[in-house]
């Protein structure tokens, strides 16, 4: 019964709340639509921790999805045991640069007074649960090594049972603890997109590529 909770009922819910809040939010706090940058009262630590940041997990989730969505191209790359390790060693670095990013991210507003000042409750429990849920990425794959093998076999179908609406619960519910705390992890991170600045990364700036050059004049005393 938990199992089925947890991973039939919890990812369907997590969906459900991201996309009714999200299209609540947009039409009702449509100008929060951003990730309301606080980067005029602090940018250095900022711009370390967005580069670390934007760049590794972006490699991370492409990664996941291209694995998801062409699993047997996949499954012929990580086939040859010199790429496979390549992978992993990539996967590992790339969760550590994350966890940089991450920790630059909380630090900033931890030791930033007019940064702090501006930080809500949702800002922190959306910081650690990215940060708790790349630690587990990487604790995944020190623990539990050739993810990038295994993942096919487990959390893909498991994902795309869930697309067909036919959760394949067995394909989940036997794994070590902390592999199913990274793949419920992801549906929770999911489920606070429409409530936190994570809600930034769904505006597509495309008008930018016909909108006039905007002229920004500073007045000074």
């Amino acid at each position: 019964m938990n199992n089925i909770v947890l991973f039939a009922v919890f990812p369907y819910l997590a969906v459900i709340i991201a996309i009714i809040g999200t299209i609540y939010r947009y039409f009702d706090h449509r100008f929060s639509y951003s990730s309301l940058s606080s980067q005029l009262l602090e940018s250095r630590w900022l711009f370390w921790g967005s580069v670390t940041w934007h760049y590794s997990i972006i490699t991370i989730l492409t990664a996941h999805l291209l694995a998801a969505l062409f699993p047997s191209m996949w499954q012929l790359l990580v086939s040859e045991p010199l790429r496979l390790y390549t992978m992993e060693i990539t996967g590992w670095a790339l969760g550590l640069l994350s966890i940089i990013g991450c920790v630059f991210f909380i630090a900033r507003r931890m030791t930033n007074p007019r940064v702090r000042a501006v930080t809500s409750i949702m800002d922190w429990v959306l910081l650690l649960s990215l940060l708790l849920q790349v630690i587990l990425g990487v604790w995944v794959a020190m623990l539990y090594r050739w993810g990038a093998a295994w993942y096919l076999y487990t959390a893909v179908p498991w994902f795309f049972s869930l697309l067909t609406l036919n959760p394949q619960v067995d394909l989940v519910a036997n794994l070590p603890l902390i592999v199913q705390l990274h793949f419920l992890g992801g549906f929770w991170i999911f489920a606070l997109l429409p409530f936190s600045r994570l809600v930034h990364i769904l505006p597509f700036p495309i008008t930018y590529l016909w909108r006039p050059y905007q002229v920004v004049v500073w007045n000074r005393r």
